[in-house]
């Protein structure tokens, strides 16, 4: 078979891409306030692996007393269901890559030197006509009765090599104060998050999971905004959206849960973020002592938020209906202290560079329901892709 100069490049680079990722020598971490430098030992693992749960168990025992990094991609969900992924992977981020860092950082070292401004223009894999095709077609399910609520995603890339990923990363803090950003130079990636979502925090033996399901933009006027926030409240669309992945967050936390300790402690709660409002709820639960991460993964991942309802059948209707594969997107990033308390967050709001591929891209979604108003949905995907396209500029 012939695949031309082209496909033998690109042939080339995975090649390259697939020998080099499997030993890091380089990070620089920002998750929140932690600054974290060089890696001490790793554990990367990819959808062709096997035994993923032990291996992970087995790396945790074996780093009990030190701090962990977690980067987790969305096709882990392959390895807790019976599910497959066929969709193109541009990104090529591994499914599960957990880091023992070398050493904590300063603030000041992180801080960036090179001041000329990145100009990177994204480009979206679907059309506006062609995304209000695709709700038409995901509505149809839902009249169907095959699913009830789904999250659909698409994706925005660009080839270009970036100078300074770390300044990219302080205009988008700047423009979004997110609550859950994180910043992170592996080997062959660059990431660049600002996740306003927690997926799951752990302190003790208590859970806490914080799905969010409702968007508004913002308003300078601050009569307008107002305004904006009550509407998000009280839209019976936008707290159905929620109340549905909050039965489903309920539902999961309950596969681990002691008997009797799922518990709403908030419920479509609107909060306001620097440059969007955003309706979140809280669960939490209790658990046993000894409970596994692992076990918390498997009852848990991927988030609610970011998968369906019914999920397992969300999760495959959207294998069918977007084009690429989400990777590290829907995923989880966090860290794990060596007490066993962690807080991941939502891999959403997120750019991310393959040095390798010079390629950029972050993917935008929301959840559809049978009220759903594809062109409305298509401008909620716009104001959250605003901040993300404006750090670029």
């Amino acid at each position: 078979m012939t695949i031309g100069l082209k496909g033998y490049l690109t042939s080339l680079k995975r090649k390259s891409l697939t020998k080099t990722i499997k030993t890091s020598f380089f990070l620089r971490v920002i998750l929140g306030e932690n600054y974290f430098d060089g890696i001490k030992d790793e554990l990367i693992l990819f959808e062709g692996d096997s035994d993923t749960f032990s291996k992970l168990e087995a790396f945790l025992a074996k780093h009990k007393n030190s701090i962990k990094l977690f980067f987790i991609s969305y096709d882990l969900k392959n390895k807790i269901e019976a599910l497959s992924s066929s969709n193109l992977d541009t990104m090529e981020f591994p499914m599960l890559h957990c880091i023992i860092p070398k050493k904590t950082l300063n603030k000041n070292e992180f801080q960036s030197t090179y001041n000329e401004n990145e100009r990177i223009k994204f480009i979206p894999e679907l059309s506006k006509k062609e995304y209000v095709s695709k709700i038409a077609k995901i509505k149809n399910h839902i009249q169907q009765g095959d699913i009830y609520e789904t999250n659909f995603c698409y994706n925005w890339e660009s080839y270009q090599k970036i100078k300074n990923g770390h300044q990219i990363y302080s205009k988008l803090n700047q423009l979004t104060k997110a609550p859950f950003s994180v910043y992170a130079e592996l080997n062959n990636h660059i990431i660049i998050s600002a996740s306003p979502e927690r997926f799951i925090k752990r302190r003790g033996n208590q859970l806490i999971s914080q799905p969010i399901k409702g968007t508004s933009k913002k308003s300078i006027d601050k009569t307008i905004d107002e305004e904006l926030i009550n509407k998000l409240k009280t839209d019976p669309k936008e707290r159905a959206e929620n109340i549905m992945i909050v039965d489903l967050v309920r539902n999961d936390l309950s596969k681990v849960a002691k008997k009797n300790s799922v518990h709403v402690k908030e419920l479509c709660q609107v909060y306001s973020f620097e440059n969007i409002h955003q309706m979140i709820s809280t669960i939490t639960c209790e658990v046993p002592e000894d409970i596994t991460f692992s076990a918390i993964l498997k009852a848990l991942f991927p988030m609610g938020s970011m998968t369906g309802v019914p999920k397992i059948r969300a999760l495959e209707l959207m294998e069918q209906h977007e084009t690429s594969k989400r990777g590290l997107y829907s995923g989880a990033i966090g860290i794990m202290h060596p007490n066993g308390d962690f807080d991941f967050n939502v891999v959403i709001r997120t750019i991310i560079y393959n040095k390798a591929k010079e390629y950029l891209s972050f993917k935008v979604g929301g959840a559809i329901t049978i009220d759903s108003d594809p062109e409305k949905e298509h401008e909620e995907t716009l104001i959250k892709a605003d901040a993300l396209i404006k750090s670029c500029q």
